[in-house]
């Protein structure tokens, strides 16, 4: 049976790739570090456990509205009051089955064939497939190495057409872990504005910011700013709560509205035990969020020097999420690899570490690593790579 074109246009996901790979060599005996996980190393706080299971225990078990439970709505609009001073009403908020379903379902209602997304290098793996599933075309744009890989307002400007529709913009950015000024963003904004191009502002990482840098949404920047962006965010990295699935959209009510008109076909309402946990997330107190954050910034700031400290290897050090996303395009070619996929598969099979090559992430020439896991683990990794490429360049010699 033929598949649909949609479906074979996808490009497979290195890091699922890579993942499988390492898993199959652990299921052997395998002694592999994974630092590929884009998820937090803790388990989901204790008051958010709890809240779940005496949901069930009441009965809150059956369908909720398709857009979100209403106190959960209320509970994200006090977040957003708190934290960046935003106002929105419940009809300006969706909530789904975590942040990727909820692109998914913006671009969906966004998208008609051929209109245009600009998608900053490098990208997350998801947004460039889930653009391209709607019918539309990402236009990519080379956020530079030397500019902390962000993009300029003039690049902006170049890129768009008459069919362009929206801009994605990830602060902070996974993979790079770098931020966005408010300065920055209010030069892009200005730019979307003249444009009118919608801003999608991707901040599921936002609670994840460390040093004297803070997190700006470029919504909080203007009443207009406001109007022409949609917020992408969800409980996954700050609450440690990825595998619940819940993320959510605020913005402009008729997309919200098309939203949950079309979630109500394909997915009924995000699961409800889900949803009172995280009511419980963002509702109970923020003390677990704070011990994650500088436990991810403590594990930074030792690993980082010594992962630049490896031959062949610079990065821009993150200010935000939890991936260092170095330059290895020099170690590669000093240890004999052609291209970097190759040298990091040589670095699973050999040294047993594993990382995603920066080709899923639009920049060959990067690796992506997550220092979700332990300090142990992380120091035992990296010293793993340092002695791979020590050895492999003596015998280029």
């Amino acid at each position: 049976m033929e598949l649909a074109q949609r479906v074979l246009a996808l490009t497979p996901s290195t890091t699922l790739a890579i993942t499988a790979k390492a898993k199959e060599l652990k299921e052997k005996g395998e002694d592999v570090i994974g630092l590929g996980a884009g998820e937090p190393d803790f388990n989901t706080p204790q008051h958010i456990l709890d809240a779940a299971v005496i949901s069930m225990n009441e009965g809150y078990t059956k369908y909720t509205p398709s857009a979100g439970l209403p106190a959960l709505k209320q509970a994200i609009i006090k977040k957003f009051a708190s934290d960046q001073g935003l106002a929105y009403k419940p009809n300006e908020i969706i909530v789904g089955n975590g942040a990727k379903h909820v692109l998914y379902t913006l671009f969906q209602v966004l998208l008609n064939d051929g209109d245009e997304v600009i998608i900053p290098t490098p990208y997350w793996v998801s947004y460039p497939e889930q653009v391209k599933l709607a019918g539309g075309v990402p236009v990519y744009i080379d956020g530079l190495e030397q500019n902390q890989f962000k993009i300029t307002p003039d690049q902006l400007k170049n890129n768009i057409t008459s069919k362009t529709k929206a801009v994605i913009i990830n602060s902070p950015s996974n993979p790079t872990g770098v931020l966005y000024t408010a300065e920055e963003l209010l030069e892009l904004g200005k730019v979307c504005l003249e444009e009118d191009i919608l801003i999608v502002s991707d901040e599921i990482y936002e609670k994840l910011v460390y040093g004297n840098h803070k997190h700006v949404s470029i919504a909080e920047l203007s009443p207009e700013l406001k109007k022409q962006t949609i917020i992408i965010n969800g409980v996954s990295k700050s609450h440690s709560m990825t595998g619940w699935r819940i993320g959510y959209a605020a913005g402009n009510q008729q997309i919200i509205e098309a939203m949950t008109n079309l979630a109500s076909h394909s997915t009924s309402n995000p699961t409800t035990t889900a949803q009172y946990a995280a009511i419980a997330a963002y509702n109970g107190t923020q003390e677990p969020v704070e011990e994650m954050r500088k436990a991810f910034e403590e594990r930074l700031e030792i690993i980082f020097d010594n992962l630049t400290a490896i031959p062949g290897f610079t990065c821009v050090k993150p200010q935000g999420a939890f991936y260092l996303y170095p330059n290895v395009k020099k170690a590669a070619q000093m240890t004999g690899f052609n291209h970097v996929d190759d040298f990091v598969e040589a670095l699973l099979v050999e040294a047993k570490v594993a990382v995603i090559p920066g080709s899923g992430f639009g920049t060959p020439d990067n690796i992506r690593l997550s220092y979700a896991t332990s300090l142990e683990q992380l120091e035992k990794a990296v010293e793993r790579m340092k002695q791979f490429v020590i050895e492999k360049t003596q015998t280029q010699l």
